[in-house]
């Protein structure tokens, strides 16, 4: 696996749900289904007087999320920027080429007037897996974007006891001195956490 294939698997997935938050902070998710991808970059079209619009404008943090039916969750976090002027219309008229239904949401010219086209080129690409045993995720990324670690770590307090091995449900620690979670596998439920007697275990950010 790989951002591109990432990339590829969201592009059969066709309908996306594209995640912003407001000017007071709080969520607004919708779905997207006008997108275009090149192999290192997304490319989306909007209408200009969409409040999703003047979200990306004032800030451009936006999470895509795709879901297959091999329970797949896929889920692309960047900086959406919206394509130079000069450049509008060769991706809004690659976008309405391959869905041919936007024709009838925006005949004629009136795209060319409502529309924008945003790109994502830098990105953290997450995939996980629970069609498979144990589950996998992995991370990519996509230009310069940035690796987010997340889940949980096994410090050298650990004593050996095997509690946290005992209550988790994939079975993705390994005996060791310290215990060893494989992070691939690991469904971040933080059992091992909990059962820990010695509080060996912590988030991988934390100290």
């Amino acid at each position: 696996m790989d951002a591109q294939t990432c990339l590829k698997k969201l592009q059969y997935v066709g309908v996306l749900a594209f995640a912003t938050v407001d000017a007071q902070g709080l969520p607004q998710v919708r779905n997207i289904s006008a997108i275009h991808y090149e192999p290192d970059a997304m490319y989306f079209f909007t209408a200009r007087g969409k409040a999703f619009c003047k979200q990306l404008l004032e800030d451009g943090h936006v999470q895509a999320l795709g879901y297959t039916k091999y329970k797949e969750m896929i889920r692309l976090s960047g900086r959406a920027e919206a394509v130079a002027e000069e450049e509008q219309r060769k991706w809004i008229d690659a976008i309405f080429a391959e869905q041919p239904y936007l024709a009838n949401v925006y005949p004629g010219d009136t795209r060319d007037l409502a529309g924008i086209v945003f790109r994502i080129a830098d990105a953290e690409i997450e995939y996980f897996c629970l069609g498979v045993h144990p589950i996998f995720r992995e991370s990519y990324v996509m230009g310069n974007g940035k690796l987010h670690p997340k889940g949980y770590r096994i410090t050298d307090a650990c004593v050996g006891c095997g509690s946290c091995l005992e209550h988790c449900p994939q079975r993705c620690i390994e005996p060791g001195a310290p215990y060893r979670i494989q992070r691939e596998h690991c469904l971040h439920c933080a059992n091992c956490r909990a059962v820990c007697p010695v509080g060996a275990v912590k988030e991988v950010n934390e100290t």
